[in-house]
């Protein structure tokens, strides 16, 4: 029985995006996961997970505690003895690869998006290009979710073992192709951390001119506060313009009765778990084109593109949806769901990293 370590920051991605792949490995695996204690380490554990809990602080840059970050991660080695690491997101996959390689360890980095450190440039994209340099150099595999990453991350740290994924994929049969809902009353969803970044002012505005002009529409938000929100949602909502349902363990009940998700992101991510699960249900989506988004739509097909922090270009878009007869929405939805089962089924995820993980156990085997 082999042993595999995953490194990783937060319960909830790790258990809604890698549980198949864990449920896989657990099989024939003792399989231990380092991380911050969550509401969803329980679950993780019921699937025969080992947990460690190791605080992970996922926006600080200060450099004690990335230090002791670092040393933490080398003791949890030490102490598992690990066949294979597994590293998800920028501290695990650069202190995690430090580590793993102060070890000897055979390590697998997910590059789930370069985050803004990397994307606004300066001093701090010069440190985070530094540390994946050292990091990732001896990794026997450096996953992509997408081909801009993956192309500048090999052009500025010419990485040479490296393989692109369709994002986290998606699990089809839990996302599952709902019915299209009837046209009485047309319903946009937003999902996503309610923060600047992942365009919440952009949707505001889009739902305060379209409400006032389309009365027969709703506009839904889904997602945890993240910033000076709070009030604003709660003005809009008393004015009936939005409606803001919190954190939800489980989208797929807003769905159902959803016609459109409207996501109009700058994060910087890997790929788009928002627009996978949406398509997958079979809705249309409005989103961003930049990299993450737009692998997952074909303009006018299965949704539209917006240009990145442009409330008119949004408002325009949503017009445009609401114009579309009922059948035509319906054709978009199915068209998405399509794209998703060719393209992004997670499956293809769980193969390409027990493909990988038996590769490297079979060569420590044979040494």
């Amino acid at each position: 029985m082999a042993k595999i370590l995953i490194l990783a920051n937060n319960d909830v991605g790790l258990f809604k995006f890698r549980k198949e792949l864990i449920e896989e490995l657990v099989k024939e695996n003792e399989v231990f996961i380092s991380l911050p204690f969550g509401d969803y380490i329980p679950k993780l554990q019921e699937l025969g997970c080992k947990f460690i809990n190791t605080p992970v602080s996922r926006k600080g840059t200060n450099p004690i505690t990335d230090l002791k970050l670092l040393l933490n991660y080398r003791k949890i080695i030490k102490n598992t003895r690990p066949d294979v690491v597994l590293t998800y997101t920028i501290k695990p996959n650069v202190y995690g690869g430090i580590a793993c390689k102060m070890n000897s360890v055979p390590f697998l980095a997910n590059i789930t998006g370069l985050g803004t450190a990397v994307e606004n440039g300066g001093i701090l994209q010069k440190i985070t290009l530094l540390m994946y340099k050292i990091s990732l150099k001896k990794a026997n595999c450096v996953f992509f979710q997408n081909k801009e990453n993956q192309q500048f991350l090999k052009d500025k740290l010419a990485i040479k073992n490296h393989r692109l994924l369709p994002g986290s994929g998606v699990n089809l049969l839990h996302f599952s192709f709902m019915e299209y809902p009837p046209p009485d009353v047309i319903r946009f969803l937003f999902i996503a951390r309610v923060m600047k970044e992942k365009g919440i002012d952009q949707y505001l505005d889009a739902a305060e001119y379209i409400k006032r002009k389309y009365p027969d529409t709703e506009f839904h938000i889904l997602g945890a506060l993240e910033g000076s929100y709070e009030i604003k949602l709660k003005e809009m909502q008393a004015k009936g313009i939005i409606q803001y349902h919190g954190l939800q363990s489980d989208v797929r009940k807003f769905h159902k009765f959803s016609h459109c998700t409207v996501h109009p992101t700058y994060y910087p991510e890997g790929m788009s778990n928002v627009l996978l699960e949406s398509s997958s249900c079979g809705r249309p989506v409005i989103t961003t084109n930049r990299s993450g988004c737009r692998e997952i739509v074909n303009e006018g097909v299965n949704g539209y593109f917006v240009e990145q922090e442009n409330s008119q270009d949004l408002i325009k878009k949503i017009e445009a949806f609401l114009r579309l007869n009922h059948e035509k929405k319906i054709q978009m939805g199915l068209a998405g769901r399509k794209k998703v089962e060719e393209e992004f089924d997670r499956q293809i995820v769980v193969d390409a990293y027990i493909n990988k993980i038996n590769s490297i156990i079979q060569k420590t085997n044979l040494t």
